[in-house]
């Protein structure tokens, strides 16, 4: 290539870098940024748009902050200047109060008993604030009220939720009857039961569930079995825990009748009720209480045929109901198949079973049992011994009444005051007026006092004329120590 034709190559060149890079200086943003409406929100001059998420932020921001001073200022003010340190803090922030920091406000207030200035705010939030209460407040407010047995202001306060922008749930109510029924008002729920339906409130099993537990508390068992049917029939199934609890009430009665509670207990039963071990438990109590051993132990074999295995608890109540009515062979069956099936005898199963052995007048196999039950574990103790001297002295087998003291003392069993108003009354019944005596001279002095029975029991016995006579010292030992003759035997 030439010299000119290399000069007119580089000229060319030259103009087409001028002409792009002309055409690229045009195109640049700082071309137009004299006439972009839009360089007025640029950061050169400070006026970008605020975004809405940022504004939200920043109330929040403001909020949390005004409800900081706010509880600062508590340490500082009295508890009548907290409204005004309300609006103050949030003001301050230029914010507007939260419905957490009147909750904090209304717990302050009910912590310090405060209830004039409580009432205050409580006008302030509903005639004044715009947000919707949230029902919380309103269910911890009752809950206060209830402890300070404050039962009107927690009434009125349920029935005025909805003046504070808040649509009462079952939650509140719930929390209104357990105050009720915690301070004994029950007389007022059926009112505000009606009342809450106009609340556009509906109750639900829970409330069911709060009213038969009172009602059971109160034993108006008759009652919470008729409201457990109620709300079977309002649609809601049946609850077995409620079932449980009006069967163990049942089986508290005292004047209730053997076929007014298999009433109950079979009505349940027609509803859907399958009692549980512990349930036919209270039913072996109950008919043991009224002297039903042999329905008891038919309950225990229904159990069995239910796929239910009793515990070491039932076989221990029916045998001792089926030895208390005298059916010892069926007693032996029933100690025999606990055996058999693994059920191991605990102590208190043993003392019954020997018990029964020592009313059939069996007191060689009533003493190899109570060898025997050292060898599986069990040690006897006082209970033990009391239940076998009563039998032996009810029976007048002295000698072996004897036997067994020694067998205490030679374990270590000490005497309580059972075993010595038991021997003292077999010894009276036996006409051994003078080992009673010593019995009871032995018994005050380890500073045991007798009962007013054991005491004018033997008193007739007692020869006063004679001068040295043994009966004579242990009555005027009797009157000098004080003996508490007024209680009960």
């Amino acid at each position: 290539m030439n010299c000119s034709k290399l000069k007119s190559f580089n000229s060319i060149t030259h103009a087409n870098h001028s002409r792009i890079f002309v055409r690229f200086k045009s195109s640049s943003p700082k071309s137009k940024r004299k006439n972009n409406p839009l360089n007025l929100y640029l950061r050169k001059n400070r006026k970008w748009p605020l975004s809405s998420h940022n504004a939200k932020y920043q109330e929040k921001f403001n909020q949390q902050e005004a409800l900081r001073a706010l509880k600062q200022s508590v340490s500082s003010l009295s508890p009548t200047h907290l409204l005004s340190s309300l609006i103050n803090s949030f003001t301050m922030y230029n914010c507007n109060p939260t419905p957490l920091a009147y909750h904090f406000v209304i717990k302050t207030l009910v912590k310090s008993s405060q209830w004039q200035e409580l009432s205050l705010v409580l006008d302030h939030l509903e005639k004044v604030e715009i947000f919707e209460t949230p029902e919380v407040i309103f269910i911890d407010l009752i809950e206060a009220y209830g402890n300070f047995n404050k039962i009107q202001e927690a009434v009125d306060i349920f029935f005025k939720i909805p003046n504070f922008r808040c649509n009462p749930s079952v939650e509140s109510l719930n929390c209104l009857l357990l105050v009720l029924c915690d301070k004994g008002w029950l007389e007022m729920v059926p009112e505000i039961v009606l009342k809450s339906h106009t609340m556009s409130i509906r109750i639900e099993e829970s409330s069911y569930c709060i009213l038969i537990k009172a009602l059971c508390r109160i034993n108006k068992v008759n009652h919470a079995f008729g409201l457990l049917i109620y709300m079977i029939d309002d649609g809601f199934e049946l609850d077995e825990r409620m079932c449980s609890l009006i069967l163990s009430t049942l089986c508290r009665q005292g004047d209730l009748s053997v076929d007014a509670f298999t009433g109950y207990l079979e009505e349940m039963k027609a509803y859907g009720f399958c009692p549980g071990r512990l349930d036919l438990c209270n039913v072996i109590r109950f008919l043991l209480k009224n002297g039903k051993g042999m329905d008891a132990l038919n309950v225990l074999d229904q159990m069995k045929v239910d796929g239910i295995k009793p515990d070491v608890f039932c076989y221990t109540m029916v045998l001792d109901g089926v030895i208390s009515e005298g059916e010892y062979a069926k007693a032996d069956e029933l100690f025999d198949e606990m055996l058999v099936l693994g059920v191991v005898p605990d102590l208190c199963t043993y003392n019954v079973y020997i018990g029964g052995l020592f009313k059939q007048r069996n007191i060689d196999a009533g003493l190899d049992m109570l060898a025997c039950i050292e060898d599986v574990g069990c040690k006897p103790d006082v209970v033990t011994y009391n239940g076998i001297l009563r039998a032996l002295c009810e029976s007048g087998e002295l000698k072996a009444l004897k036997e067994v003291v020694n067998l205490m003392r030679s374990k270590g069993v000490q005497h309580d005051l059972k075993t010595y108003e038991i021997m003292i009354a077999g010894m009276i019944r036996q006409g051994e007026i003078r080992e009673a005596c010593n019995l009871l001279q032995e018994m005050m002095e380890k500073g045991l006092e007798p009962q007013s029975s054991t005491f004018f029991r033997l008193l007739p016995t007692f020869d006063l004329t004679g001068p040295g006579s043994k009966e004579l010292e242990v009555f005027r030992e009797i009157t000098v120590g004080s003996v508490a003759l007024g209680s009960s035997g």
